[in-house]
């Protein structure tokens, strides 16, 4: 009862932190579409600031054992390289 218990604390704080991580990339689509450019002070401003506590957040969760720490560097690594990859698209436009 008390490992079905941590389990599922566990998959809960990984789904939490990957729902995050799609909320930062929604919020960094919808400010490419429509506000500014990656190049933009702003842009980089609430990217930094979304990615800082995004990180800061998974640091939390592995620090109580949630989440092992390669699963949360695989969280911010696929953000990373899906924000990349939005952004050269975005430089193509």
């Amino acid at each position: 009862m008390a490992s079905e218990m941590i389990v599922n604390h566990q998959e809960k704080a990984y789904a939490l932190l990957q729902a995050d991580a799609e909320k930062i990339l929604k919020l960094i689509k919808v400010q490419m579409d429509n506000l500014t450019m990656p190049q933009c002070p702003l842009y980089e401003e609430v990217l930094d600031t979304q990615m800082f506590g995004l990180s800061r957040e998974i640091d939390f969760a592995v620090r109580l054992g949630l989440i092992d720490s390669k699963d949360g560097k695989a969280i911010l690594d696929a953000l990373e390289s899906e924000l990349s990859a939005l952004h050269d698209a975005s430089l193509r436009k």
